[in-house]
This record gives C-alpha cells, structure tokens and sequence, in this order.
C-alpha cells in the first residue's frame, strides 16, 4: 500500500500528534531563576500503518525530546497525542503501561539498553516476563523464536552477556526486545548512529525486512540525512523544537521548501554531478539561537539569507504546499505558481532556487541540486 493511499483511509491512521510542548525549567543566564528550556514547541503531525517517518535536524533540535514525549516519557505540557485511537495524555499509569506494550524504543547505545548482568535469553524474555505473557518455558521457546528472527542462533548467542557480543550483535539483541511483545510502532533514536557502515547496513536491512514481514511503523529519528533519506518514506525536519518542513522523502531531497532543509542539505559533502568535482560542504551563517531564549516568529531568522520583517513578527505554521509536502516559512524556496522567494521564477523543481531577498545567493541554490544528488548516490 502506498502512503497516498494510506491517508485516504483513516483507519490506517497509528499516530496523531497535535500542538505538543515539552519544556523544562533551568537556571537561564546568568544564574536566573524561572527560565525554560523550549525543547518542542507545538508539534503536529501524523503516522500511518506500515509508515517510516525519518525525524531530521541538528543536535539540539529536539528530536529525541520529541519522541520520548510521544511515548508519555515525560509527558508532554500541552498538546495531544492519539495512538490507535486513543489520547495517551489522558491515561492513567496502569492505562498508559498497557498502551506502550504496543510502542517499543531502539536505542542509540546498544550496551547502555542492556543489563551487563543478563544473558542474551533473559534480555530478550524482559519484556514478555514484565507483561507476564505465557509461562516460563513458553517465553523461553519465543526469545529463540525472536532471535532467530534477527539473525542470531540462540544455541550459540544465549548464553552470552552483551560484553561478550559485538555492537550490531547488541544492536540486534535490542530490536528482538523491542518486537517481543508485537508493537505497532518501532521509535528508533539514532539506533544505528554508533555502529559502523557495514553493520548500519545490516540493521537497515533488518529493519526493512522486519516492516515487510511483521507490518511495522518506524519512527526513524537521525542527523544523518542520507541515511534518512534511504529508510523513510516520509521526512519531517526539526529546527529548534519546532518542525519546519514535512514531505515525501524523494521530493523533499530533491526540492526543499525550507531554508533550513536546504542548508542541511548543502551539508552534506559529495561530488558535483555535473563537473565530477568534490562539493565542499557549507553551513548556516551563525550560531544556533538558544533554546532557552528563542527568536521571535521565526526561530532561524537569524541565520536564514531569505528572512524579512514579517519573519521576527509572525511565526511560520505548517501548511501544504505540494500534495503531501508541507513547510513552516513565510518565503518558501517553491510555490505552486512557479514564484520564488524572491518573487522570480523559482528553479527549485530541479533542485535549486534563485537569489535571495537581499539579492545574495540563497540557501537553495545550485548547492541544493549536487546535496540531492549526492544523497541519492
């Protein structure tokens, strides 16, 4: 099933997040009292059965914050968060322990998930022995079973402690923890980050073929766009606790809306495929503002080539460019008409865009086009 035609039935719907804010309270500058920390700021989207949603953006942006606030670990401030129909915000704790069996976690390090005491059976039978699901020979038969599943021969690997396995090896041992119990949603934060690029290779493939076999949803959180790219369907880009683009992941690699999505992009070193040349990377003028204290409107005004008066009065909210393509900017790269930014004829249909506002290069331009491209290579 394609994700168009996800959408048009909302029983395949899995997760409905709307307007969620996370915050917490430190001592801001100076040693001041009363301060916050903005980590997500009015967050909505939404995931679909069988979905991988890729969650991208700079350290600090507030991916990981955001799906642990999805899992109720803490729960968020404000907002809704609808899992299989059900607003997780409103459950009590016995209510909401028997609603994560269905979301399971993979985490960045695979040795700090695992009990050094434990061996690979016990860590895999955890979560059916907390769930208290079957009885102890029946519980044991389904740790074999699962991992088998993940590639790994219980006769060989049972009896071993996570020191004695290598990282993918723990790796692997985590994600038959997490599909023990059958979840429908998979959160993945930066579980494959540590691991080099032969054994990422492996997980990604485990976890494709985990998708296909068993009809998981990922929610797929990296810095790593190009990997990204690779495993998700759909791309959702974090700035500063607020998400600022959301798009189907071939076009929104190959045409961003936002200022930011392309910076990301320019990011990314590759070769130029028209001249074969090595394309420096590039970054945002700037620092990143902080989140103690964010800009007004906008939050990447200040470092963004396109930005205006309107930008430091009005926050950007998301809305639907292209089908499916959604962007948080007053002066996107694209627009349906044909305009960019600056009111020219826009070029970001092939990857680029014109100048900015101000008459200086934009963050979309032909760098925008050779990032996409080495993303797809």
């Amino acid at each position: 099933m394609t994700m168009t035609m996800a959408r048009e039935r909302d029983a395949e719907k899995l997760l409905e997040v709307r307007n969620i804010v996370q915050e917490f309270a430190v001592r801001g500058p100076g040693g001041v009292k009363g301060a916050k920390v903005h980590a997500v700021s009015d967050v909505s989207f939404d995931m679909w059965r069988g979905e991988t949603l890729g969650v991208v953006g700079e350290t600090g942006s507030g991916k990981s914050t955001l799906a642990r606030s999805i899992i109720q670990a803490p729960r968020p401030k404000s907002g809704e968060v609808r899992f299989l129909g059900t607003d997780l915000m409103k459950l009590g704790r016995r209510a909401l322990t028997e609603a994560r069996r269905q979301m399971q976690m993979v985490y960045q390090d695979p040795y700090g998930s695992l009990d050094p005491r434990w061996t690979v059976l016990e860590l895999v039978e955890e979560p059916l022995l907390g769930y208290k699901v079957g009885t102890k020979a029946q519980r044991r038969e389904r740790a074999c079973e699962l991992l088998d599943l993940v590639g790994m021969d219980p006769g060989v690997f049972g009896r071993r402690r996570p020191h004695e396995l290598s990282g993918g090896q723990c790796q692997r041992v985590a994600i038959a923890r997490a599909i023990a119990l059958n979840p429908a949603l998979i959160v993945c934060d930066e579980a494959v980050a540590s691991l080099d690029v032969l054994i990422q290779a492996q997980v990604l493939n485990l976890f494709e073929r985990l998708r296909t076999e068993l009809g998981l949803s990922y929610l797929f959180i990296s810095h790593d766009l190009a990997l990204v790219k690779q495993v998700s369907d759909r791309v959702a880009v974090m700035h500063l606790g607020q998400l600022v683009e959301v798009g189907p992941s071939e076009e929104l690699y190959r045409r961003p809306l936002h200022p930011y999505t392309s910076a990301l992009l320019n990011s990314i070193p590759g070769l130029d495929p028209a001249t074969g040349k090595v394309r420096r990377p590039t970054a945002p003028k700037g620092e990143p503002p902080s989140p103690i204290n964010p800009p007004s409107g906008c939050r990447f005004r200040t470092r963004c080539p396109l930005a205006q008066e309107r930008c430091a009065q009005e926050v950007p909210r998301l809305r639907e460019l292209f089908p499916g393509h959604q962007v948080a900017c007053h002066f996107p790269l694209a627009t349906p008409d044909g305009a960019s930014a600056n009111g020219t004829a826009s070029t970001a249909s092939s990857g680029g865009s014109s100048g900015g506002s101000n008459g200086t290069a934009s963050a979309s331009g032909n760098g925008a086009a050779t990032a996409g491209d080495a993303v797809r290579s």
